[in-house]
C-alpha cells in the first residue's frame, strides 16, 4: 500500500503530467482555499496544493505541463534557432531524452549525470565519439523527485526529499548501482516544495535547501531554511532561516559565501512579489519568509507586526514569477573576460501570472558583499507568445572547456552555449 506522502508525490506529478501547456483552469468553480497552518496538511497535503491560496484575480492559473516525451530532435533543432544570444555566443543540443532534467553534476572521467523532477530517474549521458548516450542508471526511486545529484571523490550523490544518498564508484558502476548508502536523512518527508538541490563548499559540506509545505504560512520548524551538511558524518547546521523555496545556489569562488536564487510566495498578483537572489554572510540570517517579501512588502496575513527592516534584504529582486532555479558562478576561460565570476541564472518560467515571464537565463554581476548588482538577459526565446513554452531551463553547469551545459526540464534536453570571437 502506498503511504500518504506517495500518493501526494504521485498526485502533484499526475496533475502537472495533465495540464496543458498555457494557464490551467481550477476544478471547483470557487476560490480553492486551505487551511496549511497544521501537521494533517503537511503530511496530508491536497493533490492540489498549490492552488490553496486562489485569488479572484488569479483564479484559473496552475502550473503548466511539458510534452510527457519530451521534444523531438526536429523541434529541438527549429528551437535553438529562436533562441537570442549575445553576439559571439552559440547555442547547440548536447542531448535529448533526458526527461524532466533537472541538476547537473559531472564525474570524474566526462560522465555527466542529471537528476529529474516527477520521474525517479537519475540519468548519465556518456560522449562516445561525439555522440551522447543518455543512459537512465537510476529509475523507480520513491519519493520520485530526485532532482538535486552532486558528485565527489568519485561517488554519486542524489538528494530525493527526505534522504541523501551515496553511490560509490559511480562512473565504474552505471549498470549496477545497487542501492547506494544513506548518509543524512534529518529531513521532512512533506511533498510539497520538498525537492532539493545540492551545491558543495571547499570543505565537501552540501548546502541544502528545505521549502516550506505551502504557498504560504508559518512553516514547521524544520523547513524554510538551508542548512549546511557533512555527508561524511551527517553533521548538519542551519545557515540561514526565512527562506521560502530554493532550487538553486552556488559557493561565490571569490569568498566561500553561499548564494542562492529563491522563488517568492503565489497568489498576490501577476507583479508582486518579485522572486529574489540572495547572499549568506553569517551564521542564522533571516531572509523574510512568510513576514516579509521581495525586501519591503510585509505580507497582508503573516508579518504579523515584523517589519522588512528586520530581515536579510535581497542582493537583486529578479521580477515576479519568473522562477529562478539553478544558477552558477562563471569561473572559465572561454566567455569574454567580463562574464568571470558573473552569475548566471536559469529562470524556470511563470505559471502564477497571466503573461508569462522567465525561461531565460539571466546575468548578474555584484561584488562580492553583494553591492552593486546588476542583471542583464543573457539568453532568452523559450517563451512564444504570452503563454507557450518551448522549453523551460532550470540548472546550468561549467564544462571543461569553458562553455556551459543548461538542463530543460520542458524539452528533456541539454543545451551547450559555447563563445567563439
Amino acid at each position: 500500500m502506498k503511504s500518504a506522502f506517495n500518493r501526494s508525490i504521485l498526485a502533484l506529478t499526475t496533475i502537472l503530467a495533465m495540464a496543458a501547456t498555457g494557464p490551467v483552469a481550477a476544478q471547483d468553480k470557487g476560490l480553492k482555499k486551505y487551511e496549511s497552518g497544521n501537521k494533517e496538511f503537511w503530511t496530508h497535503p491536497p493533490d492540489d496544493w498549490f492552488l490553496g491560496d486562489e485569488t479572484e484575480a488569479q483564479k484559473g492559473l496552475a502550473p503548466p505541463s511539458g510534452p510527457p516525451t519530451g521534444s523531438s530532435d526536429a523541434e529541438l533543432a527549429a528551437l535553438i534557432k529562436k533562441i537570442k544570444l549575445p553576439e559571439g555566443f552559440k547555442i547547440d543540443v548536447y542531448a535529448s531524452g533526458v526527461l524532466a532534467a533537472r541538476q547537473m553534476a559531472w564525474g570524474d572521467k566526462g560522465t555527466l549525470f542529471v537528476g529529474s523532477f516527477g520521474l525517479g530517474n537519475v540519468y548519465a549521458i556518456k560522449d562516445n565519439g561525439g555522440k551522447k548516450e543518455v543512459k537512465t542508471i537510476l529509475k523507480g526511486l520513491n519519493p520520485p523527485m530526485p532532482t538535486g545529484i552532486a558528485f565527489k571523490d568519485g561517488a554519486l550523490y542524489v538528494i530525493n526529499v527526505n534522504k541523501l544518498i551515496r553511490y560509490d564508484n559511480a562512473e565504474d558502476n552505471l549498470d549496477k548501482l545497487g542501492d547506494g548508502k544513506v548518509v543524512y536523512d534529518d529531513m521532512p518527508s512533506y511533498a510539497a516544495h520538498g525537492w532539493k538541490y545540492l551545491a558543495a563548499d571547499k570543505d565537501g559540506w552540501f548546502y541544502i535547501p528545505f521549502g516550506p509545505p505551502f504557498n504560504i504560512g508559518i512553516p514547521p520548524t524544520s523547513v524554510s531554511q538551508i542548512r549546511r551538511v557533512d555527508p561524511k558524518t551527517g553533521n548538519a547546521e542551519i545557515v540561514a532561516l526565512g527562506v521560502r523555496n530554493s532550487v538553486g545556489g552556488d559557493v561565490d569562488p571569490r569568498t566561500g559565501k553561499y548564494w542562492f536564487t529563491e522563488n517568492a510566495r503565489d497568489w498576490i498578483s501577476d507583479d508582486m512579489p518579485s522572486d529574489k537572489l540572495n547572499m549568506v554572510s553569517k551564521l542564522g540570517e533571516h531572509f523574510g519568509y512568510p513576514y516579509c517579501h521581495q525586501g519591503d512588502t510585509p505580507d497582508d496575513k503573516f508579518a504579523m507586526g515584523h517589519k522588512c527592516s528586520e530581515f536579510t534584504p535581497p542582493v537583486l529582486n529578479l521580477g515576479a514569477h519568473v522562477a529562478p532555479l539553478g544558477m552558477k558562478f562563471y569561473t572559465g576561460d572561454q566567455f569574454p573576460p567580463e562574464y568571470k565570476n558573473s552569475i548566471l541564472i536559469a529562470e524556470h518560467g511563470s505559471w502564477n501570472r497571466h503573461k508569462y515571464q522567465g525561461a531565460r537565463i539571466v546575468r548578474v554581476t555584484a561584488d562580492p558583499d553583494g553591492k552593486n548588482a546588476k542583471e542583464t538577459v543573457f539568453a532568452s526565446g523559450w517563451i512564444e507568445g504570452d503563454q507557450g513554452y518551448l522549453g523551460r531551463p532550470d540548472d546550468i553547469i561549467l564544462d571543461k572547456d569553458g562553455s556551459i551545459l543548461v538542463a530543460d526540464d520542458w524539452a528533456g534536453a541539454i543545451y551547450r552555449i559555447s563563445y567563439k570571437k
